[in-house]
């Protein structure tokens, strides 16, 4: 089986419900996953390469030795990004038998709150980070009357508790507080709500797909009530009632078995703006795999009925038949341009801001890792700025033999724009658009003059794997940009953190990582989203490092080794490692962050959420 990309679960949502002792069951969704994403290998008989077993073998199994493969064996690391409902859908079908006990559930009822538990506050008021980036704009700053801490407060910062995602390898979304609670979910589909302060669960669901979307809490409706708003990684987007995880409404937004929602939606006055991605590209290292048909896009839907307003494609054509491979695979295109990001709201010009990936297959098209913005109310393009042209990558073009009609080019950047953009405004009014990308480059853009670039600046090295990733914070006065460049050859050379002035874009400071020295898991890069508060930058390395750096000099004034075993709230065995994709949430005097990341380049998988605070005795009895 290859299990790169994200996989079609069907389209009923699967939820648990708190306390049930038995899992339902999924074989009549394994078929679907099976035929798209698991014959291409375990059916490649007819090109003579067959080393996965056939269906008459695994038919010989049962669904609990499956699961035990797809779990723990031999198909862990191609399994590690697929939900938990999916495995057991493909273990009861390729079986051919149910499982023959109850499963397991993996959280004791000891780690839900009790009656003493905090109340559910139904209002946006008071200290938050919801979405992504806090707000609209995308910063990642929290000023200090909701941080809840100073940057004198920060060397004081101590473990309160630790929170482990069951069977996981990879840490949760970026943690989202509102009103007391934290949502957040995980690769497996589990979503949480979790009290702040002490990690007990309010309540949790499991959804059809891994998540990777930050949830986004907001009203639904003019009854008063809050939704928790989010998408999977088989494009279906959901509204969840934020106090009791009930389905409100769930959408599929794309109907390509790829798809998937990797950014995390904007709500603003009633609409939903979701950006849809695909990890089709990764599929291509397979000679039969009919290379590509996937386009991303934008969506706009109704917050309260799930309703679509309009789509916006990054690729105006479908995919046609091109050339025909060596083995004679039909090749289709154009594709890609995948909207990784969230997307950024300017309210002043009724506009939305996204950035775009490679094109997976040719021919090249125009929108294709660039900086586009659209008209929120109709989906409109009104205008784009592309920064790296004829950018087409996919995994064959790591393969010695790479085919020029797969590949045209080996050298081809995949300078993707995955890190969220940020709408900034100046002291005399002035607003740019700031924005940055793999190529280790990030530019400040006038959305007055059709993205015309005001100032640019490279920040450290870039490739395909490196450069500035996930996101970027800015605050009146600077950028703060990490760095997940890494060469294995030179471990010592990962890209550190760096701040550049906003009015101008020239160097400020930038802090290279301590040596490796004898660590021997060592990958100091800085791939995940960095988050500032006033006078502080926080930020964590691939292999563990949280560490918080002075706004104005780059000086650490805090490190924490996340990279170790944790005891935790739901006793659910967790450790730390490797940190991507979501960054520090910073709220109420806590903060929030993720640990453990097994894909994508991280070196140390983990499964554990940490919430600090400075407090000089911590308040939990697990806490260290």
């Amino acid at each position: 089986m290859r299990w790169e990309s994200p996989l079609l679960f069907g389209a009923t949502v699967l939820f648990l419900s708190v306390g049930l002792s038995s899992v339902p069951t999924y074989a009549q969704k394994g078929a679907v996953l099976y035929k798209d994403h698991c014959a291409i290998c375990h059916e490649a008989g007819t090109s003579g390469d067959s080393r996965a077993p056939g269906r008459d073998v695994l038919r010989q199994l049962t669904p609990e030795q499956i699961l035990q493969a797809l779990e723990k064996g031999v198909m862990k690391v191609q399994a590690a990004e697929r939900s938990r409902a999916q495995r057991q859908a493909l273990a009861e079908y390729l079986s051919g038998k149910p499982f023959g006990g109850e499963l397991p559930n993996p959280i004791p009822k000891s780690a839900f709150c009790g009656p003493s538990a905090q109340t559910f506050r139904n209002s946006l008021d008071g200290p938050a980070w919801n979405g992504w980036g806090v707000s609209v704009t995308n910063s990642r700053f929290e000023p200090t009357e909701t941080a809840g801490m100073t940057a004198d407060d920060v060397p004081h910062l101590k473990l309160k508790w630790a929170f482990g995602f069951p069977g996981a390898s990879s840490g949760g979304t970026q943690p989202v507080v509102v009103g007391g609670r934290v949502y957040i979910a995980d690769a497996e589909g589990d979503v949480f709500a979790l009290d702040a302060q002490t990690g007990c669960i309010h309540w949790t669901i499991a959804v059809e797909a891994g998540v990777r979307s930050a949830i986004t809490i907001g009203p639904h409706g003019s009854g008063g009530g809050l939704a928790a708003y989010f998408g999977d990684q088989s494009a279906n987007v959901y509204a969840i009632d934020a106090e009791s995880g009930k389905l409100l409404w769930k959408v599929k937004v794309d109907g390509y078995f790829l798809a998937a929602i990797t950014g995390a939606p904007q709500l603003y006055e009633g609409r939903l703006y979701v950006p849809v991605s695909s990890r089709e590209e990764s599929q291509v290292g397979n000679p039969e795999y009919p290379c590509c048909a996937f386009r991303g896009s934008v969506v706009a839907l109704n917050a309260v009925t799930g309703k679509q307003i309009w789509k916006t494609y990054t690729i105006a054509q479908e995919a046609k038949p091109g050339q025909k491979n060596s083995v004679g695979t039909q090749l289709v295109g154009p594709s890609g341009a995948a909207v990784w990001d969230a997307p950024t709201l300017d309210l002043k010009r009724n506009v939305l801001y996204v950035g775009t990936g490679n094109n997976f297959s040719p021919p090249a098209t125009n929108l294709s890792d660039s900086i586009v913005a659209l008209d929120m109310k109709t989906g409109k393009i009104k205008w784009s700025r592309q920064q790296t042209g004829n950018d087409i990558w996919n995994a064959s073009c790591r393969r010695p033999d790479r085919e020029p009609s797969v590949c045209p080019d080996a050298d081809s950047p995949d300078f993707d724009f995955g890190s969220t953009s940020t709408l900034v405004e100046l002291p005399r009014g002035r607003q740019m658009l700031i924005a940055g990308n793999k190529s280790g480059i990030v530019w400040a853009l006038d959305p007055d003059r059709q993205g015309e670039i005001i100032w640019q600046q490279q920040v450290g090295k870039g490739s395909s794997g490196g450069g500035v990733l996930w996101g970027i914070a800015a605050d009146s006065e600077r950028v703060y940009v990490p760095n997940g460049f890494f060469d294995p050859k030179s471990p010592d050379s990962a890209g550190g953190m760096a701040a550049i002035g906003l009015s101008d874009g020239l160097p400020i400071w930038s802090t290279p990582n301590p040596p490796c020295g004898d660590r021997k898991a060592c990958k100091p890069s800085h791939p995940a989203a960095v988050t500032a508060i006033p006078g502080v930058v926080f930020s964590g390395t691939m292999d563990g490092r949280l560490r918080a750096y002075a706004a104005q000099d780059g000086k650490v004034l805090w490190e924490y080794d996340t990279a170790r075993d944790f005891p935790t709230v739901n006793g659910v065995k967790a450790n730390g490692g490797s940190m991507s994709n979501a960054g520090p949430t910073v709220v109420g005097g806590m903060l929030f962050v993720n640990s453990g990341y097994s894909h994508h380049g991280g070196i140390i998988p983990g499964n554990a959420l940490l919430a600090f605070s400075a407090e000089s005795v911590p308040v939990s009895r697990n806490s260290q």
